[in-house]
């Protein structure tokens, strides 16, 4: 799996959020320096949110996006109030490599199809889910869209993706450990490239994540926030479990 670290901007800050509630919101500094961080400690790569814009959809924290993807020297993928092309097309051509889009991927008619026909290989359906019906939440998770993961899945199975964020609300900034039922499910149901994200809080984590296999697939990546954050994790420490090679 590749090692995703992640940064969520809200006000200007590195911030985590605990089961996607903004009234328990933990900040951990300057969104520059925690990616700066990360790329002197191993990382190859960055995911990036911009909390603010998921919740309005405007990306009022572009610049800082921007900023950090011209001076880490990673691989920035950033989601977050993308609702447009043209805000997808801003970061594309401003130095991130992967625009994530969870809203407007269930709301926005052809979006997602416009954009990974025009940036194939660069564009990642967020699918962020709650309970056991994995029904999917939109808007900065403040909202839910009705759907299903498993109904949207298939919609998306012959579009040119990078691939799909699949986020365990529930499990997001809890470290109380990933949800491994539901991503060996979802390994059964799609053959786009599929990444885990919430809940991670060990080595132990990881390595459960890493085991994953269905029809002969494995998970492509995990994304990692508080426990690096909260030094609970190091970068070494995640690439290794995560099987990344050279981790």
């Amino acid at each position: 799996m590749e090692l995703w670290p992640a940064i969520d901007i809200r006000g200007g800050r590195c911030v985590r959020l605990y089961r996607g509630d903004f009234a328990a919101e933990t900040s951990f500094g300057e969104p520059l320096e925690v990616a700066a961080q990360y790329a002197a400690a191993g990382a190859r790569r960055l995911h990036v949110v911009d909390l603010d814009g998921a919740l309005t959809g405007s990306q009022l924290n572009r610049e800082r996006v921007l900023a950090i993807a011209a001076s880490s020297g990673l691989v920035v993928q950033a989601g977050g109030g993308i609702r447009d092309e043209r805000s997808a097309v801003a970061l594309l051509e401003g130095g991130v490599e992967r625009v994530v889009l969870g809203t407007a991927a269930l709301s926005s008619e052809g979006l997602l199809e416009r954009l990974a026909a025009r940036f194939p290989g660069r564009i990642v359906a967020g699918l962020d889910y709650r309970g056991d019906r994995r029904e999917l939440a939109v808007s900065g998770w403040t909202a839910t869209s009705g759907l299903r993961i498993e109904e949207v899945l298939w919609r998306l199975e012959e579009l040119p993706l990078a691939g799909v964020v699949a986020t365990g609300i529930s499990r997001d900034g809890t470290g109380d450990g990933p949800d491994l039922g539901t991503y060996s499910a979802l390994l059964g149901m799609t053959a786009l490239r599929l990444v885990a994200s919430g809940g991670v809080g060990s080595v132990g984590d990881l390595l459960g994540l890493a085991s994953l296999e269905e029809a002969g697939r494995r998970l492509s990546g995990v994304i990692v926030g508080r426990a690096l954050l909260a030094g609970e994790l190091t970068v070494q420490e995640a690439a290794r479990a995560a099987g990344e090679e050279g981790g």
